[in-house]
């Protein structure tokens, strides 16, 4: 890979820092440990705008008044020392108008450091199920804007290093733990129907009893009540048949049988190339709910 040859070349046995610059090999901006703390404030608390499995993220802004979400990776390992490269030549290649930018990233010593667009409107589940759910500032446009720039990206990346979140996991994996690309597109179906409904993936009712968001789905995929699915809080405002085709496509995503799921690059043509184009490939329980999506209509 281009960045590990660069990477091999610019933080040799020393540990040498370099400051912000760009190599005639590649495009990203090298930063300084010094230029990422005092963005920042030290990777302060107060700066923490989010945690995953693999590191914490900060905002930052820079000397040059630039706002950035720096992704402070974890202790590194061999493993985890390559997939620090292959996620910043990755992300580096794409370039997608709903994604966030790659711009550049820090290795030295133990620090591997990701520097990124800072998006400032807030993360998805922060409007989905947050404070600023009850503004609906997703409408449906913008929901589905968020469905094909994911699907691109992992159409692009599709990564093995699953999602550790119950409720993103495809139940072969949560048994076996084994990893394929079918975990990749079970977990954007969970993703694509928390976009369209704002439920979580799995919800505590009431008693103690968990029900998944698939389950939930399912029962009115069933009865063709589709409309039923959408967030309550668009009001109505959404186009029938995209949701009904991107609900089949979730579901397409869902299924049981992983022989059955379409690749991650099926699922973003389909989404790409405009919702409810593609009848004959997402039709999954067509037959009943054909009837009783007009009466909701």
């Amino acid at each position: 890979m281009i960045f590990w040859r660069c990477f091999c070349c610019i933080y040799p046995e020393e540990h040498q820092e370099i400051s912000e610059s760009k190599s005639r090999e590649y495009p990203w901006d090298i930063y300084s440990l010094k230029e990422l703390l005092l963005a920042t404030n030290n990777f302060h608390q107060d700066n923490k705008i989010g945690e995953g499995g693999f590191g914490s993220v900060y905002w930052g802004r820079t000397s040059k008044d630039t706002e950035i979400a720096v992704k402070r990776l974890k202790a590194m390992s061999a493993k985890a020392e390559m997939e620090f490269a292959v996620e910043v030549e990755i992300l580096g290649r794409m370039r997608h108008k709903n994604l966030l930018g790659l711009r550049g990233f820090y290795a030295g010593g133990d620090e591997r450091l990701i520097v990124y667009d800072y998006m400032p409107n807030h993360s998805l589940i922060t409007h989905l199920h947050g404070q600023l759910a009850e503004d609906c500032l997703l409408d449906w446009p913008r929901r589905m804007r968020i469905a094909i720039g994911s699907a691109a990206r992992r159409r692009c990346y599709s990564t093995t290093r699953v999602k550790g979140t119950l409720g993103y996991l495809a139940p072969e994996y949560a048994m076996g733990g084994k990893v394929s690309e079918s975990y990749d597109v079970y977990s954007f179906g969970i993703s694509l129907l928390e976009i369209i409904s704002a439920k979580k993936p799995i919800e505590k009712l009431s008693g103690g009893v968990k029900h998944d968001i698939v389950q939930w789905v399912t029962s009115y995929v069933q009865k063709g009540a589709f409309n039923h699915i959408a967030d309550p809080m668009l009001k109505g405002n959404f186009d029938r048949d995209q949701l009904k085709s991107a609900v089949m496509i979730a579901m397409r995503c869902t299924d049981g049988n992983p022989e059955n799921q379409p690749s991650m690059i099926e699922v973003a043509e389909w989404l790409d190339g405009g919702v409810g184009r593609r009848k004959k490939e997402v039709s999954y329980m067509e037959d009943t709910a054909e009837e009783e999506d007009e009466e909701q209509n």
